[in-house]
Formats: C-alpha cells, sequence, structure tokens
C-alpha cells in the first residue's frame, strides 16, 4: 500500500516505514505529524486518486530530526561593472518516518 502526499509544495510517494525529507515543519522532534493532503492511495482494492485531494484519507508520520541539507555557492556576476555578489545556502529540511496510511 502507498499513498502520494503533498507538502511544502512537494509530491512524495510514501509507505509505511519509508523515511522521507521534507521542506521544515515546524513540528519538535519526536513529535507524530499528519498528512491531510493525500493526493492517491493504492491498496489491495486498486488505485485511487481525487479530484484534487481524497476526502477522509491521511498519512501520518513521526518527526526524527531536524537536518540542513548540502551547502550552495550563489554567485552573481556582471561582466565590465565591477558587480560580484557571493552567497551561501543550506536548506533546511525534517526527516519524517511514515507510520500509517488511512485510506
Amino acid at each position: 500500500m502507498y499513498a502520494i502526499i503533498e507538502t511544502g509544495g512537494k509530491q512524495y510517494k510514501v509507505q509505511a516505514g519509508d523515511v522521507i525529507f521534507v521542506e521544515k515543519l515546524s513540528a519538535s522532534e519526536g513529535d507524530s505529524v499528519k498528512f491531510d493532503k493525500v493526493l492517491a492511495v493504492s491498496n489491495d482494492k486498486g488505485f485511487v486518486s481525487g479530484t484534487p485531494l481524497l476526502a477522509g484519507a491521511s498519512v501520518t508520520g513521526k518527526v526524527e530530526k531536524h537536518v540542513k541539507g548540502e551547502k550552495i555557492i550563489v554567485f552573481h556576476y556582471k561582466p565590465k561593472k565591477n558587480e560580484r555578489k557571493k552567497q551561501g545556502h543550506r536548506q533546511p529540511y525534517t526527516k519524517v518516518t511514515i507510520e500509517s496510511i488511512q485510506a
């Protein structure tokens, strides 16, 4: 059984026991989170998709920890203008373990 959920503007295909990295959530470590935006569910009876969401379906997960992604370098440069700007960025993520899917 798997489900397709949406969180942080992105879609994820999840099963029970999966570990996913989503955009940073406001829940603290060890808390349980509930994803209500379920787009589709596949189980023994078949595949069911919503228009755009499935009513009554939800996915629960447990927040493992908050982490930062890999550092990227952003460099803006305009030739012949002596204009240079260097920035770094590390995107914050939340590590979530999927516990169950209610369809």
